[in-house]
């Protein structure tokens, strides 16, 4: 069974047939509709990001020999993480000067890893203060009062009073301020806050939304030598991106969004909770069941002809083999992905976060305007995307 929504207007039943030419399956499809002005659209004015200061990768790649004891499954995962195409990750975490612990504050010591709420309680130190620093940046030199929405996205860690709390007080925001926090729906979870922020932009154009996605990934190691988890975790990072959405035409227009939920495919991205921290389940048959659905998600988006007018492929980049699968599915040209490629080289996949990085490269890249396509893949299996337009130099 499928769950389809997009921006139509109604709950239906249809056979899979219509979309997916199986007259055997029936989907159910979730169609929803905006009851704003057709000329209301809603704009990502601009993106800022931050990562910590400390850059992770070598330090947890170097300390693989003390987590895995096989040397067969060691070698295996050195040679896989060395093809990952991941150069940098950062971590609010810092390594250790001396002793047998991987950070200077012993959270990944051999055979004593951290528990979970000693990994909240780092949480809700870090995480509002790398917020802080995103969305200082995305204001700066705005006037803060004028900020009506904040939708705060993350599923690293939880605590309240939040994140969302504490950037209102620490910057000064207004004390009517709506918040909304979307909590633990993974690395597509920015789709859901960016679609939340147009739907109040839509009915209140006066509305100035600031959405957050800020993940601390490195929080969670697990010590489990099992190679399928330890290489799930070496491409994961800690960041912050921050996108002010407004009524005010430039930069990123968001056309239209999309989601399917492939439930036959469910059990291959999980993330749950545990004594020691969260642990993630990414299947390496993510990429193939990615490139089975993709070709039939598209049609759904865009039409052939708008497709054949895209520019701008903007994915999520969930690893190396994700990206090559979704190359390969939606038969792409090389280059297409190469702002992808380029954050998961520079930081590593820091789940919701991730795609704000993308985007904002995008914002900042000497290229052209026009359309564009953006999409993420999390628990569900779910396909999220955005139809979106560049207008970078037509508001210039």
């Amino acid at each position: 069974m499928r769950f389809v929504h997009d921006r139509v207007g109604a709950i239906v039943a249809v056979p899979v047939a219509e979309a997916s030419r199986c007259a055997s399956r029936i989907a159910i499809r979730c169609l929803w509709t905006f009851s704003v002005p057709a000329s209301t659209q809603a704009f990502i004015s601009r993106i800022a990001t931050a990562v910590p200061p400390h850059d992770g990768h070598a330090l947890f790649v170097g300390f693989l020999p003390q987590l895995i004891h096989d040397p067969r499954h060691l070698k295996i995962v050195q040679r896989l993480a060395s093809r990952a195409q991941i150069a940098h990750r950062y971590s609010v975490l810092s390594a250790a000067t001396e002793g047998p612990a991987l950070d200077a504050d012993g959270f990944y010591q051999p055979g004593h890893f951290a528990t979970t709420a000693q990994r909240m309680r780092r949480y809700a130190v870090s995480a509002p203060a790398l917020a802080e620093q995103a969305v200082s940046q995305l204001l700066e030199g705005d006037d803060r009062q004028r900020i009506t929405h904040l939708i705060v996205a993350s599923c690293t860690g939880f605590a309240a009073p939040g994140v969302d709390l504490e950037l209102q007080t620490r910057l000064g925001l207004r004390s009517d301020l709506e918040r909304t926090v979307i909590g633990f729906m993974g690395c597509y979870a920015a789709f859901n806050a960016l679609k939340l922020a147009s739907a109040i932009v839509g009915a209140r154009p006066d509305a100035r939304v600031v959405v957050v996605c800020v993940e601390l990934c490195t929080l969670h190691l697990r010590d489990d030598p099992a190679p399928e988890k330890v290489l799930g975790f070496l491409q994961f990072a800690d960041g912050c991106g921050a996108a002010l959405v407004t009524a005010d035409p430039g930069g990123l227009r968001l056309d239209r969004f999309r989601c399917e939920v492939v439930t036959e495919a469910r059990d291959l991205i999980c993330w749950t909770i545990g004594d020691h921290g969260f642990d993630m389940v990414l299947s390496p048959d993510v990429p193939q069941a990615l490139g089975r659905v993709l070709p039939g998600v598209l049609p759904h988006l865009l039409s052939d002809e708008a497709r054949a007018g895209v520019r701008h492929w903007m994915i999520h980049p969930g690893g190396r083999s994700v990206l090559d699968a979704v190359e390969e599915a939606l038969a792409l040209e090389p280059q297409a992905l190469t702002l992808s490629r380029r954050v998961l080289h520079d930081f590593g996949n820091m789940s919701s976060a991730t795609i704000l990085f993308v985007l904002q490269s995008l914002l900042d890249a000497p290229v052209d305007d026009g359309p564009g396509v953006a999409m993420a893949f999390g628990p569900g299996l779910t396909v999220e995307s955005l139809q979106f337009t560049r207008m970078v130099r037509a508001a210039c």
